[in-house]
């Protein structure tokens, strides 16, 4: 039997569902009307699902940025592509993609941080153009975001973009992804959101079909994200869950129960009311990029026959 193709976001989300589709999605529907994703991130999960339509939130502009500057290039990848291979050779950043440039002597002295070292320089070069630019370029952003530490977004207080450099460069996996990305959204009908999860949530038309997936911040583990989140953020959510329920609205919410000692007891406990399922999870924090012992599962409101 040929082995599904699961496709990865163009994003590279740290902590995405990418190495999880295949866990999660035999518990959704086997039907979708529409697609509903109040927290997209990368985007990996709608990327791998089949519905008639998408409805793709998150609160992060810049990722939704992102995404709209990608599908805007569907039909004219080369001139994409032209585009980022342009800034990538004005700021002589490595690309394995199309030629191996880094010397052998910086390969043999940092064996495992050889792509930062070779980067770096120029690296920060970009940054601080892409930071100083009045009209700042979304091309310049996925650049860095491809070359930046943990393939991560992240901004400071002054709203400048800040991670360093990362042991990364824009390789076969990157255009492989943004490949299967053009592909797959020519054909899907995604309208992008960006704000917050409630004002998203309630201002769906809800159809007969409607399936809302959400992968929220995990109030118990770290990364930055979660920093948006506190436990009246995470009531507030499950109260907008048990709306949904009482208007026959199919849904399915990840979540992290426990973590490196630490349980959501309040998330636990509601989710008591509904069916649970184990997910074996991959949560990588930007704090701390080690594996942990903890328990990730899937709620759903619906049984799958």
């Amino acid at each position: 039997m040929k082995k599904e193709k699961i496709n990865r976001s163009p994003l590279f989300y740290v902590g995405d569902k990418y190495k999880l589709v295949k866990e999660i999605k035999p518990y959704f529907p086997d039907t979708i009307n529409r697609f509903i994703e109040p927290f997209v991130g990368g985007g990996s999960m709608y990327l791998n699902i089949n519905a008639n339509e998408y409805f793709l939130n998150d609160i992060d502009s810049n990722v939704i940025d992102i995404h709209k500057f990608l599908c805007s290039y569907i039909g004219k990848e080369k001139e994409f592509y032209d585009l980022i291979f342009s800034i990538i050779h004005k700021y002589h950043l490595s690309c394995s993609y199309e030629q191996d440039v880094v010397p052998a002597e910086l390969k043999q002295r940092y064996k495992k941080t050889y792509y930062a070292h070779f980067n770096k320089e120029n690296f920060n070069l970009l940054k601080t153009h892409y930071n100083k630019s009045k009209r700042r370029s979304v091309a310049e952003l996925y650049v860095l975001l491809i070359y930046g530490f943990n393939r991560m977004i992240r901004f400071n207080s002054l709203n400048n973009y800040n991670l360093p450099v990362g042991n990364v460069d824009f390789n076969a996996n990157v255009y492989n992804a943004l490949s299967d990305y053009f592909c797959l959204n020519t054909h899907k009908k995604a309208h992008w959101y960006n704000g917050d999860y409630k004002e998203f949530i309630s201002s769906i038309k809800y159809q007969a079909g409607d399936f809302v997936y959400l992968d929220p911040p995990y109030l118990i583990t770290l990364s930055e994200y979660n920093k948006l989140w506190n436990e009246q953020t995470e009531k507030d959510l499950l109260q907008m869950l048990d709306n949904l329920n009482k208007k026959n609205i199919n849904f399915a919410v990840s979540n992290v129960t426990h973590y490196k000692g630490n349980e959501n007891g309040h998330f636990i406990r509601w989710a008591q009311k509904y069916n649970n399922y184990q997910i074996k999870s991959n949560y990588i924090s930007y704090h701390d990029n080690t594996i942990k012992t903890f328990k990730e599962v899937l709620v759903t409101n619906y049984k799958r026959i």
